[in-house]
């Protein structure tokens, strides 16, 4: 009897994410183009690679990944749990860009990064959170590791259940494959 009761929920709840989350894929079709990826990123044309997984601490702490399609275009995400006023699974995918050359280090790449995405929060004992963030952060990848470093703060409105204004920020690391 309860699972008959909770499923159409479920449903309306996954379709609303899925929606949600594929809004940073729609912005890539838009402006990703063919472009080779510079040998400053450690990618393929050097025997690095654009895929990167490791942790995020902080809003949220969990998993984080990372594809770069392009050198300065990449699309990110995270799952883990959030801690800001209740203590929820935390989704979240952002469509990235990056500037390398803003700042001058005399061993590894410092960027800039900036964009948007989407994030749900499901929440236990509430109406699930659904809205759109808008990154700001820096990565530093190592020249001779396959690390990077990161800092982010984003600003977000949640749409559902009403319309609220927060924030998050983080720390993580990820392993370049």
């Amino acid at each position: 009897m309860f699972m008959k009761s909770i499923q159409p929920k479920l449903g309306k709840i996954m379709k609303r994410t899925l929606t949600i989350l594929a809004l940073p894929c729609l912005l890539l079709s838009a402006s990703a183009d063919d472009t080779t990826i510079s040998t400053s990123l450690g990618t393929p044309v050097d025997g690095g690679t654009r895929f990167g997984v490791g942790l995020i601490v902080g809003e949220p702490s969990g998993a984080s990944l990372k594809y770069f399609f392009t050198d300065t275009f990449a699309v990110d995400g995270a799952l883990g749990w959030s801690f800001h006023n209740e203590t929820d699974f935390h989704i979240h995918s952002d469509a990235l860009w990056h500037v390398h050359d803003l700042f001058d280090t005399s061993e590894g790449q410092l960027s800039l990064y900036f964009g948007v995405g989407a994030r749900v929060k499901f929440r236990e004992h509430a109406e699930d959170r659904i809205g759109i963030r808008i990154p700001l952060g820096v990565s530093y990848k190592f020249d001779r590791a396959p690390v990077d470093l990161f800092a982010e703060v984003a600003p977000i409105i949640d749409f559902t259940p009403s319309t609220d204004g927060s924030f998050s920020a983080a720390i993580g690391a990820r392993y370049w494959f």
